[in-house]
C-alpha cells in the first residue's frame, strides 16, 4: 500500500492541507489582498465596456452581477478554508483525481488570457508614449500595429523580470502596483469631474447602434468577477477564521471593483461627452488617459500596474500548470506561461478589435467556469455534506478516484452546462435582461445534484444486490 501511495504522489502530486496553526492571514489582511486584486486596469476597462448601457444601466449591472459572483467566491473560499488546499486541488473531489486536469487546464488558459488583456492595454500606453517621444504611430493609427508589437515585446520583458524569482519578486511588484493604480484612479476621477458635471454623465446616452444590451453587460461583469474564483482557495486556506475566508474577500473585492468600475464608467462617458464621439473600442484605460490629457506619467503608471497585475496572473497560471504535470518545475512553468501569453497578446492585432477579443474571452470564462463552480459547490455542500477528505485527494484507491480517476457524471454535466450557455446566450430574453451566466450556474448545479443523487442510489442498490447474492 505504501508503494502505491508513493507512486500516486509522484504521478498526481500530494495534496497538502494547511494546518490551523500555520494560518496567518487575518481578516483585514484578506480585505487588503482583494482590494489589491481588483484595483487594476482590467477593472477600469470592464467599467468602460459596460458604459455602453449608459450610466444607470452600467451602475445597475455593477451592483448586481459582481456581488453574486463574490458570493460564489465566498462559498468556494470556505471550502478552501475547511479543507486547507487550493481550488484546483479541490476539484479532484468533484471531478476526480484525473478529471481535475480539465479545470486546471482551463484555469491556466484563463490566467494566460488575463495576462494578454493587461499586456495589450499596457502596449497601447507604450504606443502613445512612442508617439509622444519618438513620433511613431500610436494604436489605431496607420502603422500602429508595428508600435504595438514593440509595446508587447517591452511588456513581455518586464513580465519576465517581475516573475524572475517567483513569489518574492511578485510580492514586491504587487505592493508597488496597488499604490500607483490607486493614485491614478483618484487622479482620473478628479480630472473627469472637474471638467464634466456628474449630472451630464448621468444623463448621457450612447448612440442606438452602439448601445450594449443589459443581459450582455451582465455576462461581461459576471465573467470578469468569476475569473477570480479559481484563485480564492490559494488565499483562504491561510485564513485564521471563517469570516476571514468568506466575508473579508467579498468586502475587499466588491469595494475595489465598485470604485474602479466607476472610474472606467465615468472616464469612458466623460471622453464621449468631451470628444462628441462614443466608440466602445476606445474604452481602454490607455486611450482614455491619452484623450483626457493626463500625459506620459499616467501612461507609465498603466504600464507599471499592468506588470504588477500580470505577475499575479502568471503565478496563478503556473500553479495550475503544475497541478496537471509534475515534470515542470514552478519557475519553468512561470516562464512557459509568460512566453505563451506574449504570443496570445498579438492575436487581437489581427482580429476585428481588441474589444471584440475581450468580450469573447469573458464569454469563455463564463461558459467554462460557471458550470465548474456550480458542480464544486453542490458536490461539497450537498453531496458530501461539507466533508472532503484531504488525504484522499491524491489516492488512487480513494473515494475521489471514481472511474479510472474521472467522475463521469461531473464531466457530462459540465459539458451540458457549456452547451446550455451557448444556447441561452443568444436568446433575446437573456440578452436583454439577466444574461446567461447565472441561469446556467443554477441549471448546472441542479442537474448535477439530481445526477449525483441518482448515481449514489444506483451504487447503493448495486452494493446491496451483490451482498444479497454473496449471502
Amino acid at each position: 500500500m505504501g508503494k502505491n501511495n508513493d507512486h500516486t504522489s509522484r504521478e498526481f502530486g500530494a495534496v497538502e492541507s494547511v494546518p490551523a496553526n500555520a494560518r496567518s492571514l487575518a481578516f483585514w489582511d484578506m480585505v487588503a489582498t482583494w482590494i489589491g486584486a481588483n484595483a487594476n486596469n482590467g477593472t477600469w476597462y470592464v467599467g468602460g465596456v459596460v458604459a455602453g448601457t449608459a450610466f444607470a444601466g452600467s451602475v445597475c449591472v455593477t451592483l448586481i452581477a459582481n456581488p453574486i459572483a463574490y458570493m460564489i467566491m465566498a462559498l468556494i473560499g470556505f471550502i478552501g478554508f475547511k479543507v486547507g488546499t487550493s481550488t484546483m486541488a479541490l476539484t479532484r473531489a468533484s471531478f476526480g483525481v484525473r478529471g481535475s486536469y480539465l479545470p486546471s487546464f482551463l484555469n491556466t488558459t484563463q490566467f494566460i488570457g488575463w495576462t494578454a488583456v493587461n499586456t495589450f492595454i499596457a502596449a497601447i500606453s507604450v504606443s502613445f508614449i512612442c508617439k509622444e517621444w519618438l513620433g511613431m504611430p500610436a494604436f489605431g493609427e496607420p502603422g500602429g500595429n508595428t508600435t504595438m508589437l514593440i509595446g508587447i515585446a517591452v511588456m513581455s520583458i518586464l513580465h519576465l523580470l517581475s516573475i524572475a524569482t517567483g513569489h518574492r519578486s511578485v510580492k514586491i511588484v504587487e505592493r508597488i502596483g496597488v499604490c500607483l493604480v490607486l493614485i491614478l484612479g483618484v487622479w482620473e476621477t478628479i480630472v473627469v469631474l472637474q471638467n464634466i458635471s456628474l449630472e451630464a454623465i448621468m444623463n448621457w446616452q450612447p448612440p442606438a447602434d452602439k448601445r450594449m444590451p443589459l443581459g450582455s453587460a451582465m455576462d461581461v461583469m459576471a465573467a470578469f468577477s468569476l475569473g477570480w474564483v479559481p484563485a480564492i482557495a490559494e488565499f483562504t486556506r491561510y485564513g485564521k477564521t471563517k469570516a476571514t475566508a468568506t466575508i473579508a474577500p467579498m468586502i475587499g473585492a466588491n469595494l475595489a471593483l465598485f470604485w474602479f468600475a466607476f472610474v472606467g464608467i465615468i472616464g469612458t462617458i466623460g471622453m464621449a461627452i468631451t470628444t462628441g464621439v462614443y466608440d466602445p473600442n476606445h474604452s481602454d484605460p490607455s486611450t482614455i488617459v491619452s484623450k483626457l490629457g493626463l500625459g506620459s506619467v499616467a501612461l507609465l503608471v498603466i504600464i507599471i500596474t499592468s506588470t504588477t497585475a500580470n505577475a499575479v496572473n502568471l503565478m496563478a497560471a503556473g500553479i495550475s500548470l503544475t497541478n496537471i504535470t509534475k515534470k515542470l518545475s514552478p519557475i519553468t512553468s512561470l516562464w512557459l506561461v509568460t512566453v505563451v501569453a506574449a504570443g496570445l497578446t498579438v492575436v487581437p492585432l489581427f482580429l476585428a478589435s481588441f474589444l471584440h477579443s475581450f468580450i469573447l474571452f469573458l464569454d469563455y470564462i463564463g461558459m467554462v467556469f460557471g458550470p465548474i463552480f456550480a458542480i464544486l459547490i453542490v458536490d461539497y455542500y450537498f453531496i458530501y455534506n461539507r466533508n472532503y477528505d484531504p488525504s484522499a485527494l491524491a489516492d488512487r484507491h480513494g473515494k475521489y478516484w471514481y472511474s479510472n480517476g474521472f467522475n463521469k457524471v461531473a464531466l457530462i454535466i459540465w459539458v451540458t452546462g457549456v452547451i446550455a450557455f451557448l444556447l441561452l446566450q443568444k436568446q433575446p430574453f437573456f440578452v436583454s435582461s439577466i444574461g446567461a451566466t447565472y441561469p446556467v450556474i443554477v441549471l448546472t448545479g441542479t442537474l448535477y445534484y439530481i445526477a449525483a443523487k441518482l448515481q449514489a442510489a444506483a451504487h447503493t442498490s448495486s452494493t446491496a444486490t451483490e451482498d444479497t447474492n454473496a449471502y
